[in-house]
C-alpha cells in the first residue's frame, strides 16, 4: 500500500479541490428550481469517470432525476464490484445558521463545510478517487468495478428499484459497496451490517357527520378525539410491547455474539438523558437494554396525531373526526406488507363502538441483513485494519435505507456498507461536512478493499 499512500497523499490537494468543484453545485433533489443543477453535476460526474478511464459511461434519464452508470470490465476471472452512491442533497434551510454559504465550501480545522460534504458526494468521491488512484499506478483494476450512482435518494429514490428491475445484466455484480453511512468514531471504523425496514399508515376516526356544540351535544355523543386516543392505546402493552398479534412471529432473536458486540461498543446512558433532557429511558420493549431496542427491534410509533380545534384559545367542539400516522421499523426477516396488514386488522378489529375508521397504507422499505461473517464483510474488515490500524466494530443502524434491500434482493448480492463519515458531521442540517483525515484514508481503505477481493 505505500505506493498507493504516496499517491494519495501528492495527490491530496488536487482531490480536495475537485471535491469542492462537485460541492460547489446545489443538486437539491427536492427543489424543482435545481433540475437544471441535477443535471450539471450528473454530467459532472459522468465526465470524470470518463477521464479516470472508466468505460461505457452514460446519463440515463428516469422519470425523475438521472442514473449514471460506468464499468471497467476486463478482470475475467476477478469478482465485480458495484459501487452505489448518490450525488443529490438535502435543501439548506435554515440559511442563517450555517456559517458559510452551503455551496460555497470552506476548510476549518481539517474538515470540509458544505452541503453534500459527507452525504453523500464527498463519500462517493471517494470511490471515484480510488478507482482512479489504482488504474494511475497501475494501468488496471484489481478487480471489475461498475458505478450506478443516481440524483433521488433524498427524496426516497423513486425511480431507482424499476432502475435496479430492468438493468440486472447491466447492474450483475458478485458485491455491492456503499459509502453512504459513518464509522463509530473518530479512528474507529465501523461496518453497519443491518439496517431497520419500514412501513407506514394513517388512520382517520369518524363520528358524527359535522362537528358538535359541546354544551348541547356533550356527554351524549362519541369525541372522535377521545375514541381515537382509546384505539391507539391499544397498540401497545403496559411493557412497550406492540400489542398487534403476529407482529414478532419472523423477528430472529440477536445471536450471542451480536450481544457481545453491542455491549462492546459501550453505552453512557446518564450522558444521553442528559443530552436529551430526559429522566428516563422507558420507550419501547422494557426487556431489552436501549442499544438492542433501536437497533434489533422492532417499533410502532405513532408519528402524528390531529383532530378538532387546533387554533389559539378555546372552541367549544366535539370534533366529529381525528386522525393519526404510524409508523413501524421493521428488522431482518420481517414483511413490511405483512406487517401493515396485520396493524390494520388489529385496528379495524379495536374500533370503539359508534364511529368508523379507514385506514391507508402508505410507504413500505424492507429491512436488509448481511452475516458478519460473510467474506465481503470480512475483507472490508481487513482493509479498515490495513488502513486505521484497528479492526471495525460491527453495528446495526436503527434507520432505514430501502434501496439497499432492493440491490441485495434484484441483484442476489451482499452488500457491503463502508462508511467514512463521522456520527457528528451534521448530515442534512447546518454546517454539513466532512473530515479530510478520513477522505485519504477513504480512498486508502477502498483501494486496500478492492485489492484483497
Amino acid at each position: 500500500m505505500s505506493k498507493v499512500s504516496e499517491f494519495v497523499s501528492k495527490h491530496h490537494q488536487q482531490n480536495v479541490e475537485e471535491l469542492k468543484e462537485l460541492l460547489r453545485i446545489p443538486s437539491i433533489s427536492s427543489l424543482s428550481e435545481h433540475k437544471e443543477d441535477i443535471q450539471k453535476t450528473a454530467s459532472w460526474i459522468a465526465d470524470k469517470l470518463k477521464n479516470i478511464g472508466m468505460e461505457h459511461v452514460e446519463v440515463i434519464e428516469t422519470k425523475g432525476h438521472p442514473v449514471i452508470y460506468a464499468d471497467w470490465l476486463h478482470q475475467e476471472k476477478a469478482p465485480t464490484v458495484l459501487v452505489y452512491g448518490h450525488y443529490d442533497v438535502q435543501p439548506v434551510d435554515p440559511l442563517h445558521l450555517w456559517e458559510t454559504p452551503p455551496f460555497e465550501p470552506d476548510i476549518r480545522d481539517e474538515k470540509i463545510f458544505a452541503r453534500g460534504a459527507t452525504d453523500d458526494k464527498g463519500q462517493t468521491f471517494l470511490h471515484i478517487k480510488a478507482v482512479e488512484t489504482l488504474l494511475a499506478l497501475n494501468g488496471k483494476l484489481p478487480v471489475n468495478v461498475k458505478f450506478c450512482i443516481e440524483g433521488e435518494e433524498e427524496i426516497g429514490s423513486p425511480n431507482l428499484p424499476q432502475f435496479i428491475s430492468e438493468n440486472k445484466e447491466k447492474l450483475a455484480c458478485d458485491v455491492v459497496v456503499i459509502s453512504d453511512s459513518d464509522m463509530w468514531d473518530k479512528g474507529v471504523p465501523a461496518i453497519t451490517y443491518s439496517l431497520r425496514g419500514l412501513c407506514a399508515l394513517e388512520v382517520s376516526l369518524k363520528t358524527a357527520n359535522t362537528d358538535l356544540h359541546s354544551g348541547m351535544f356533550g356527554g351524549g355523543v362519541q369525541n372522535a378525539n377521545q375514541l381515537l386516543v382509546q384505539l391507539l392505546s391499544t397498540l401497545h402493552d403496559a411493557n412497550g410491547k406492540v400489542n398487534v398479534a403476529h407482529f414478532y412471529d419472523d423477528v430472529v432473536e440477536l445471536t450471542a455474539f451480536e450481544k457481545e458486540q453491542i455491549k462492546a461498543l459501550g453505552f453512557d446512558e446518564e450522558k444521553l438523558k442528559q443530552s436529551l433532557g430526559l429522566t428516563e429511558l422507558t420507550g419501547g420493549e422494557n426487556n431489552y437494554p436501549y442499544p438492542e431496542k433501536i437497533s434489533s427491534r422492532p417499533t410502532l410509533e405513532i408519528n402524528g396525531l390531529w383532530g378538532g380545534f387546533q387554533g389559539e384559545g378555546t372552541k367549544t367542539v366535539i370534533p366529529n373526526e381525528a386522525h393519526a400516522k404510524i409508523t413501524c421499523r421493521l428488522v431482518h426477516n420481517q414483511q413490511p406488507e405483512k406487517i401493515q396488514e396485520s396493524v390494520k386488522k388489529h385496528l379495524e378489529e379495536h374500533a370503539p363502538k359508534g364511529c368508523t375508521i379507514e385506514v391507508t397504507l402508505q410507504d413500505t422499505g424492507n429491512p436488509f441483513l448481511t452475516p458478519i461473517d460473510s467474506p465481503m464483510i470480512q475483507k472490508a474488515a481487513e482493509a479498515y485494519q490495513n488502513v486505521y490500524g484497528q479492526s471495525p466494530v460491527y453495528k446495526r443502524e436503527g434507520g432505514s435505507i430501502p434501496i439497499v434491500s432492493d440491490f441485495n434482493q434484484a441483484l442476489n448480492a451482499p452488500v457491503v456498507l463502508m462508511g467514512f463519515g463521522l456520527p457528528d458531521e451534521n448530515l442534512h442540517a447546518p454546517n454539513e461536512h466532512f473530515n479530510l483525515e478520513n477522505f485519504d484514508k477513504g480512498i486508502l481503505t477502498i483501494c486496500s478493499f478492492l485489492e484483497l477481493i
